[in-house]
């Protein structure tokens, strides 16, 4: 109830948007590879291709917003969307598949930068409750979306196309009626001017930090997105079923949502968005190390339940601090490639752990994260100090 007006809409089209995305998303393995006959690698490219297509529409979203109308880029990002998902519905043999989710990959992505951005627009006193909303409302549609994605793709998978192209268009409904007024108090409270070609000298240091800082993120998308990819997979291989597999979803975006108290009271504690993503960090290795000796459900369940604590820390640190970041008028940029870079870590993962997996084994891939996993401390003890050089100097 904190939360102001804006924000709250801009929650519910994120709820409706992603509870949509996750009839599809967690299940696109296991489609290509335990539905279609492919192979985890191969699995992994498409999905590679869907993410690659993403970072375009992340930077084109993002550059849109900055430049344009974030009414008229929602719109066109949503609409896009809505079409090939209602084309997917009826077309889905490999061919037609793999070119749908690469165009729904990049019409959705044009869409995040721009309700992140927004988020810090409408509400620019909010800090870091305002993108954690966005984050919150992402994880609602994931547990809504992920606790009845198994069942129904138990019945049929042609539900599941269906379902997410019914949500797809609720959602493009809702941003028509309601995103052109949003756009409006958003010019009202950010008044920006055009952009000039070349940034200013003291915008530079800012820039670096955010590449410094996102590389950190990659890191943990890369880790964090095998969940979606060999693991699943690897949960059919042991004989877990499919709807159990969703309910590690539902699992982890119901405790997104009901956690929220206990995440509120621990940053309370843990005020430095730094300090959260070691934390953060340090939680993921753990869930790592829990599920590379998992062989049932239960195992995974606490893996998950580990994974999700240290997502509720690190997901929403890293938009916070590149807002921080961005000099005025490049808010949707700075929010675009923050975005862009997750979805990098979204395209990478699934083909590289697909590939460890195929030559190796699945204890190999495990290996090779956990290593990977101590970059980020790296990369966010140092992001900022060329920011701080050059405040010193001024």
């Amino acid at each position: 109830m904190e939360l102001p007006k804006y924000i709250w809409l801009l929650v519910i089209g994120t709820t409706i948007n992603v509870t949509g995305a996750s009839f599809l998303w967690p299940l696109n393995t296991i489609y290509m590879h335990n539905e279609l006959g492919r192979t985890l690698a191969f699995a992994g490219f498409v999905l590679a291709l869907n993410q690659g297509a993403a970072i375009v529409g992340n930077l084109v979203g993002g550059f849109l917003f900055d430049r344009f109308s974030a009414y008229k880029t929602v719109l066109i990002g949503t609409g896009t969307a809505f079409a090939s998902a209602v084309t997917l519905s009826v077309f889905h043999s490999i061919v037609p598949y793999s070119i749908l989710l690469v165009i729904i990959g990049f019409s959705a992505g044009m869409t995040w930068p721009v309700m992140f951005a927004m988020a810090g627009s409408v509400w620019p006193d909010g800090g870091r409750r305002a993108f954690n909303a966005i984050y919150v409302a992402r994880n609602l549609g994931v547990a809504l979306g992920a606790s009845i994605a198994g069942y129904v793709a138990s019945l049929s998978f042609d539900y599941v196309f269906i379902a997410n192209a019914t949500l797809f268009g609720m959602f493009f409904l809702f941003t028509l009626i309601t995103f052109r007024s949003m756009d409006t108090e958003r010019n009202n409270r950010v008044h920006t001017s055009v952009i000039e070609q070349s940034d200013k000298i003291e915008d530079k240091p800012a820039f670096i930090a955010l590449l410094i800082l996102c590389s950190g993120l990659l890191i943990s998308w890369i880790a964090y997105s095998q969940w979606q990819s060999t693991i699943a997979s690897y949960t059919q291989d042991i004989g877990i079923p499919l709807d159990q597999y969703s309910l590690l979803w539902a699992l982890n975006g119901f405790l997104i949502v009901v956690g929220q108290p206990f995440i509120k009271w621990i940053t309370k504690v843990i005020t430095s968005e730094k300090m959260q993503i070691y934390v953060g960090t340090t939680i993921f290795l753990v869930s790592y190390v829990v599920a590379m000796f998992a062989e049932a459900f239960t195992f995974f369940a606490v893996a998950m339940v580990i994974l999700t604590l240290g997502e509720m820390l690190v997901w929403p640190a890293i938009p916070t601090l590149a807002n921080d970041l961005a000099p005025k008028g490049r808010e949707g940029f700075y929010q675009g490639f923050v975005n862009s870079v997750g979805s990098a870590g979204r395209m990478v993962g699934p083909f590289l752990g697909g590939l460890i997996v195929d030559m190796y084994n699945i204890e190999a891939m495990f290996f090779v994260l956990l290593v990977l996993l101590l970059i980020p401390y790296i990369t966010t003890r140092i992001y900022d100090r060329g920011v701080k050089e050059s405040e010193a100097l001024e």
